[in-house]
């Protein structure tokens, strides 16, 4: 008895990732490195001096790492509630800090105390960022008023009470000392003049924002709020240029990359994006285990920091041309293989004998039920909602198998609403495919066959018989107008190429007659 042969299933092709350039570039990282902070990572600030360290602001701590250090290498303990917002000034001296108890807090990054407190504001701080003359703060708070304080001094310079709800993001201008942005969770963005006591520009975002990123010319804005990602002309008074949506949550934090053409977004459905700053296009996508709060890139794009709401810090090291080399090596000179693979491939002597074992053949479900003869049990199995949705060429290879046996009328037969209905929306969810079209129209013409005196018992059924009517004329009309386009694209390309004459010897171009073979002169009349 001959053995029994698996259904073949067909192998369709699949388009592949294509590789650019910034496939290899964003790709170019090592493992990531996971650190377990004290809670919910809220911020992530790179230093603006090497060596590059940053600084994390999680719960009640401020831990500054090293570019490569797992441990703190210096961290700022004295807060009295949840820390905010820690960034460093621009010579990497000095940070600043907001806190849930409304005071914000000055640090010397080489001491632990504070050096400066300043309180004013009556609720939580979430905004800090230091002015680019470096002798001025500026703060946001859920009192929704931003405040611009004096560091030699301790004193509140002005104050700012524009705003309807909390202030979630802000940033200064690190060309014009005067000018800061802000951006709160009234859905508005508002850029500030400290020489005047309002804002000279407002935009809508459309969503509570909550995040800003000033472009390095700061001709341009980005603000990330629910699900998009703006960016704005400030020098044409604030329009609008794009609306990115390729998030499907809060897109929680924003930074650009150290040349400026690539722009990251991250946010709680648990991805940071890479869009071209040319066209705004996203060319890589990175995926994490939880919901991202911070992301922050080192100088030259060397690490990237994720910190995520489980409390994870995670950090990826870009790969150094030593590294690979390592690595390269280290594949080449692996002992280990060559014991995986001792007995693989031996080399038969002339007394040998071979004794061959019997290797036992796993079926799938359907291939066991197909073995016993029992075609409608085995279309039920390729029809589960794993398979159908998932391997869909599984399903269609099964009603293949049984059309060559003759029986794929037996299988569809016989089926209640609940089987029918289910068969039904397969048929619709894949029978436009143009590679399965040709097994699944046959299927559909035996449905219509089996089951046309029971059309109109069963209004579940109907409806999906509906569905498969209009499906199939709305591809008919594609056809259609398809066949009317290829018709029309073959007309320009015919009129497109130029018209190549082919000499013949001894036709006249003028008649196509020989020369001298019925052609008639005509007498010459002379005038008198």
């Amino acid at each position: 008895m001959a053995s029994f042969k698996p259904t073949k299933i067909q192998v369709y092709p699949k388009l592949g990732e294509k590789v650019t350039q910034d496939t290899l570039y964003w790709k170019n990282y090592k493992a990531p490195l996971h650190i377990k902070e004290f809670g919910a990572i809220t911020n992530i600030d790179f230093s603006p001096v090497a060596p590059h360290n940053f600084a994390v602001t999680a719960f009640t701590r401020i831990h500054i790492y090293g570019p490569f250090s797992q441990e703190p290498v210096k961290s700022f303990t004295r807060f009295k509630d949840t820390a905010y917002c820690g960034r460093f000034r621009s010579d990497g001296q000095l940070l600043v800090a907001g806190c849930e108890d409304s005071v914000v807090r000055l640090f010397d990054v080489s001491g632990k105390v504070a050096l400066r407190m300043f309180k004013g504001h009556t609720k939580a701080v979430h905004v800090t960022d230091f002015i680019s003359d470096r002798y001025q703060i500026l703060t946001g708070s859920d009192d929704y008023t931003c405040r611009l304080w004096d560091l030699p001094n301790a004193t509140e310079l002005n104050t700012y009470q524009e705003h309807t709800d909390y202030i979630r993001c802000g940033v200064a201008s690190k060309i014009n000392r005067d000018l800061f942005i802000t951006g709160s969770y009234d859905h508005t963005l508002k850029l500030f003049d400290a020489r005047v006591d309002k804002s000279v520009m407002t935009m809508d975002h459309g969503q509570p924002v909550e995040s800003l990123l000033l472009y390095p010319s700061e001709g341009l804005l980005v603000s990330a709020g629910g699900r998009y990602v703006k960016v704005w002309d400030l020098l044409k008074g604030g329009q609008p240029l794009v609306s990115l949506k390729n998030h499907h949550k809060t897109v929680t934090s924003l930074c650009l990359s150290s040349s400026g053409q690539r722009l990251l977004s991250a946010s709680l459905d648990r991805h940071v994006k890479v869009y071209n700053t040319t066209n705004y296009k996203v060319v890589h996508n990175f995926d994490y285990a939880a919901s991202i709060l911070s992301l922050a890139l080192a100088p030259d794009d060397e690490s990237i920091v994720v910190g995520m709401t489980n409390s994870i810090l995670s950090i990826k090291h870009r790969k150094s041309l030593e590294d690979s080399k390592e690595i390269s090596g280290h594949q080449r000179r692996r002992p280990s293989y060559r014991v995986f693979v001792k007995g693989k491939n031996p080399v038969p002597k002339r007394d040998d004998y071979l004794v061959s074992k019997p290797v036992k053949q796993h079926l799938a479900k359907y291939d066991k039920q197909l073995q016993k003869f029992n075609v409608t049990k085995a279309l039920d199995t390729a029809l589960e909602t794993w398979t159908r949705h998932r391997k869909p060429e599984i399903t269609v290879a099964v009603m293949k198998e049984l059309d060559r046996r003759g029986t794929l009328k037996n299988a569809l037969a016989g089926r209640d609403e609940q089987a029918l209905a289910r068969l039904l929306n397969f048929l619709i969810g894949n029978v436009v495919d143009p590679r399965f079209a040709p097994v699944l129209v046959t299927a559909a013409e035996m449905i219509l066959d089996i089951y046309r005196s029971v059309i109109g018992q069963s209004p579940v059924v109907d409806r999906q018989l509906l569905r498969l009517q209009e499906l199939l004329e709305k591809e008919i009309d594609y056809q259609q107008d398809l066949l009317e386009v290829m018709g029309m694209l073959d007309t320009m390309f015919a009129s497109s190429f130029p018209r190549m004459e082919v000499p013949c010897p001894g036709i006249s171009r003028a008649n196509g007659l020989a020369g001298g073979d019925g052609i008639t002169s005509r007498p010459q009349i002379q005038a008198t």
